[in-house]
């Protein structure tokens, strides 16, 4: 399958490599095409570079792996580039401005996810992923048991190719929390993940479990 990933961080980098290693043909875009860090990711993983608007043109799936703080701007710009297409949102709306621990740009009633669906009304966007850290994303046997990952969207089609990306990734539970706006609780989670990194020991290998009783509901 050809995946677009939008943006060069620790996201976008392990997400990519992991999706190149398991043979799929993936371009990495950046603000310019021979930016270092996604020159590097073409050199290192033999997937592709290019600019945002060469990898969001590029994948039948694209991955917003942008700075949440920046991701609507990005986007904005790549309306005809994305249109038809499966975005994945995989950004928080996180400002760091005040200090550490972060808080949340956008919450209650409304969402980064929300304001991207908007401002892209072709575009089929899914919001996951977001919950957890990079390595999780693409490796969750890093943590014990069946813990769960989260879609958020509007169109059924969409989140179910999503869904089988994620299987192929290794997901077992996999909720599906309704249309967009539901990607506001998903992103809700970020305040107390933040502080559940601190308490563990500053480790990012964690998540959350969703168990539920057999009660013949």
């Amino acid at each position: 399958m050809k995946i677009g990933v939008l943006g060069t961080g620790v996201a976008g980098q392990t997400v990519g490599g992991k999706l190149v290693e398991m043979g799929h043909d993936v371009m990495m875009g950046a603000r310019a095409a021979d930016n270092e860090k996604v020159v590097g990711f073409a050199q290192r993983t033999g997937g592709r570079a290019g600019t945002f608007a060469d990898a969001a043109a590029h994948g039948e799936i694209v991955l917003n792996c942008t700075r949440g703080d920046t991701s609507l701007a990005t986007l904005e710009r790549l309306a005809s580039e994305l249109s038809g297409k499966i975005l994945i949102d995989v950004a928080n709306p996180l400002d760091f401005s005040q200090g550490y621990p972060p808080h949340l740009t956008v919450s209650n009633t409304d969402s980064l996810a929300e304001q991207i669906q908007r401002a892209l009304p072709r575009t089929f966007v899914v919001k996951s992923l977001n919950t957890v850290n990079a390595a999780v994303m693409i490796e969750p046997s890093r943590v014990p048991g069946r813990h769960t990952v989260f879609v958020s969207g509007n169109d059924k089609h969409a989140k179910g190719r999503v869904s089988d990306l994620l299987r192929s990734l290794g997901w077992q539970s996999i909720i599906d929390l309704g249309d967009i706006s539901s990607a506001r609780a998903a992103e809700q989670l970020l305040p107390l993940w933040v502080r559940l990194y601190t308490v563990l020991g500053n480790t990012g290998d964690f998540n959350i479990a969703v168990m539920k009783a057999d009660n013949g509901i």
